[in-house]
């Protein structure tokens, strides 16, 4: 692990540093690995009765350690010292808007079908990158988005209650915020190591989080309190696999890994709550992936021709 902060050092400072192809994919797996597996205990939890501020809190704050641990066996607890604290504390209050609603689907719809609607994410940041930051959006790229949200309308089937119009409107909103944090931390990345980040998300997070958990917390048996240990546990190993994949390889070569996450969701909505994704998910996940993956590869090749210009 020292040796990948390492890397982000030196790349941080100009030096020219290889990607590591495997290792960035094989992180950014068990990352979706852990995000699923947080979800699948998200469901279980809450039938067990506990409420959504106790999920989030336990998310932050069982995470914190995980990320301190990351830092203190790579770049140190001295890189923890920022000058962009607005930026830290903007990023929380969209992170945990985000976080919110992605749990409340979760707990809404079938894991499958939770998961699907998440991967509009890079159709979101699409649309929000030409219309916010007026980014130049390409028809090829606008395609891709129509061919995204068709692919969502099909998952949904409106007005035939094959999933509750709430569920999806809250899944669909989750992934809009995400894709507003995915644009803030581009700009936060620029100057902030993404364990400064990670780190700030999660102590400011407990600012608000904490006198929430206190105020809603139940009295729980012991299996449900250890599945909130699990949440925030999962869910810091989800985080720092997710950093440690970016800062190894490309978004275009890691982000492919995140659709693996279909795979997990169906396997554990059909282990632990006996649902399978209908013949309508399966037909529209495939839609929503596509678009994306060509939303994210279009993306890096039009990097690719802007760096090899001011290049030459």
């Amino acid at each position: 692990m020292g040796m990948r902060f390492d890397g982000a050092a030196r790349a941080r400072q100009g030096e020219a540093v290889p990607d590591r192809i495997l290792p960035a994919i094989g992180y950014r797996l068990l990352s979706v690995l852990a995000f699923t597996t947080m979800g699948a205990m998200i469901k279980i939890a809450e039938t067990r009765g506990a409420g959504l501020a106790e999920l989030l809190f336990f998310r932050q704050a069982l995470a914190l350690p995980v990320v301190l641990a990351a830092v203190v066996l790579g770049p140190r607890l001295a890189t923890l010292r920022t000058q962009r604290l607005p930026a830290h504390i903007l990023r929380t209050v969209i992170g945990l808007t985000s976080m919110s609603f992605m749990f409340s689907a979760v707990i809404l719809l079938p894991l499958a079908e939770a998961t699907t609607l998440q991967f509009t994410v890079p159709i979101f940041a699409t649309i929000l990158g030409a219309v916010v930051l007026r980014e130049p959006t390409g028809r090829h790229r606008w395609g891709a988005v129509i061919a995204g949200f068709i692919g969502v309308v099909i998952v949904a089937q409106p007005g035939s209650g094959h999933i509750p119009l709430l569920g999806a409107a809250v899944g669909l909103t989750a992934a809009l915020m995400s894709a507003m944090v995915s644009i803030l931390l581009r700009h936060i990345g620029k100057t902030e190591p993404a364990t400064t980040t990670v780190f700030y998300f999660s102590v400011l997070s407990l600012v608000p989080l904490t006198p929430l958990f206190l105020m809603s917390v139940g009295a729980h048996d012991e299996w449900t309190w250890a599945l909130l240990v699990l949440i925030g546990l999962t869910g810091g190993i989800g985080q720092i696999g997710m950093t440690n994949s970016l800062s190894l390889a490309p978004v275009a070569v890691v982000v492919p890994m995140d659709y693996s996450g279909l795979i997990w969701a169906t396997l554990y909505g059909w282990v632990l709550f006996s649902v399978l994704p209908t013949a309508w998910t399966w037909v529209g996940a495939p839609i929503i992936v596509a678009s994306g993956l060509y939303i994210v590869w279009r993306e890096h090749r039009l990097r690719r021709a802007v760096t090899n210009v001011a290049g030459e």
